[in-house]
């Protein structure tokens, strides 16, 4: 994972939606495609676009593609961003 290729995945709403839908556990792509009102091909894109990220993993199960949220990498992301919370008694 890249912090270019998270933030380019990132930047997207409907990207940052399926993300949001992935906090309650793993769905197929066809639950995710059945909240929005695009084409089958354009939910396959944004979801490879969050796996190339490392947002999201996939599993299969028989004939099903479930995808959930990948932890670490959130976790990476809020340590990163951590180091620009200043401290009270830090001194400029």
């Amino acid at each position: 994972m890249g912090f270019p290729d998270t933030f380019k995945a990132l930047s997207d709403p409907i990207r940052r939606e399926i993300l949001l839908m992935l906090r309650s556990g793993p769905l197929s792509a066809g639950e995710i495609g059945k909240n929005f009102d695009i084409t089958g091909a354009s939910i396959s894109y944004h979801l490879s676009q969050l796996k190339k990220a490392g947002l999201v993993m996939e599993t299969k199960h028989k004939n099903y593609v479930f995808y959930e949220l990948n932890t670490s990498v959130f976790e990476e992301l809020m340590l990163w961003f951590s180091q620009f919370r200043g401290e009270k008694n830090e001194s400029i």
